[in-house]
């Protein structure tokens, strides 16, 4: 992972502090963690769709204390999911919802499947905080990240119904390097082939409420079968990226779609690739 591309390809006008993303059949579909939208941007008509998650005003720019803080977006089969951080008690919440028509199927309280993985983690409320979430086969990967003041970063392998509650469960705590002085943490990950690609960024803030000054981002490659990271890539010491999704793949490159959380209140979202050598 020595060489690599990091350009703007895009700025998306509408969407703030832009969170996660997902790309699959020309759409792009990107969560903020101040809304309650899903939003489908189409890469071919540069057209931007708004799709509501909930009938509670307001639905953007929802302020810190009451926001949903959705971090997370995954594909299951058919079907979105999009997870709150689980920071606060008011983000504790997974929405559902069908790729093809585009509507919300079920909102599941995760309050129970939150405060199980922080018993299993031994991970306190202050130091939980779901950023990524990676969905293969019958397996979730949800990725703690480690901006609390035990800079906890981790995995839970769940393997099983997550909405039921009949699942079983691991954790993994996992060491990130630091940059500029600042521990990096968790902020997305994403499965290309047998290997889970993850992002970091490096705050100066020991807090999972609170943002920090920004020391950069890094990505790295972990293996999920031994939840051992292969290496890391500093890729920026100014961008807070947040989002990863798989872009294009070549039989000698990978090339991915990064957002930006700019913690601003700015409504427009930049959109970068990011190409490595495999």
């Amino acid at each position: 992972m020595q060489k690599f591309r990091l350009e703007l390809l895009l700025k998306v006008i509408g969407i703030g502090s832009a969170s996660g993303l997902f790309f699959g059949n020309g759409s792009l579909f990107i969560i903020s963690d101040n809304s309650n939208m899903l939003y489908d941007y189409n890469m071919t008509t540069n057209r931007l769709e708004k799709i509501p998650l909930s009938a509670a005003a307001p639905l953007e720019n929802i302020i810190k204390k009451d926001k949903p803080d959705l971090e997370a977006i995954a594909v299951c089969h058919d079907e979105l999911y999009l997870f709150g951080s689980g920071s606060t008690n008011k983000r504790n919440s997974i929405y559902i919802i069908d790729v093809r028509t585009k509507q919300v199927k079920e909102t599941i309280d995760a309050t129970d499947l939150y405060l199980g993985m922080q018993e299993f983690g031994e991970t306190d409320a202050e130091n939980f905080n779901i950023e990524a979430a990676v969905y293969n086969e019958s397996t979730w990967y949800l990725f703690n990240r480690g901006n609390g003041p035990k800079g906890k970063n981790g995995v839970y392998t769940i393997t099983g119904n997550i909405k039921d509650g009949s699942y079983q469960m691991l954790y993994n705590d996992v060491k990130l390097p630091k940059i500029k002085g600042a521990r990096a943490s968790f902020t997305d990950a994403v499965k290309v082939g047998n290997k889970i690609y993850f992002l970091a960024a490096a705050e100066k803030s020991n807090s999972t409420y609170h943002d920090g000054e920004v020391a950069g981002t890094l990505l790295g490659s972990l293996n999920p079968e031994t939840m051992k990271v292969e290496r890391t890539q500093v890729i920026s010491t100014k961008n807070k990226f947040e989002g990863i999704t798989l872009y294009k793949e070549t039989a000698e490159t990978i090339a991915f779609l990064l957002c930006e959380d700019a913690d601003s209140d700015i409504q427009e979202s930049d959109i970068y690739t990011l190409t490595i050598n495999k």
